[in-house]
């Protein structure tokens, strides 16, 4: 279960990675510099780091599941 303070939401269209929404920005629909290759190597333990193209801001993904990106960071309230 990934705790959902440190979870970001994305979905996979077409062979990119969507953010639902930047933490830190809040730009709605943020491609993601990342591949669906790259969110299931996550899956199966490997760290990325992620700047995000709108803000420059970064986060490390931990972890991932089918809906939401595990980061090392709260980027929730």
């Amino acid at each position: 279960m990934i705790p959902f303070n440190k979870s970001l939401p994305y979905d996979i269209i077409l062979g990119d990675v969507f953010a639902q929404k930047c933490p830190f920005c809040s730009i709605d629909n943020v491609l993601l510099p990342m591949k669906p290759s790259e969110v299931k190597s996550v899956q199966e333990g490997k760290k990325k780091l992620l700047v995000f193209p709108c803000c420059r801001n970064k986060l490390i993904i931990l972890d991932s599941d089918n809906d939401y990106l595990l980061t090392n960071t709260i980027i929730r309230r």
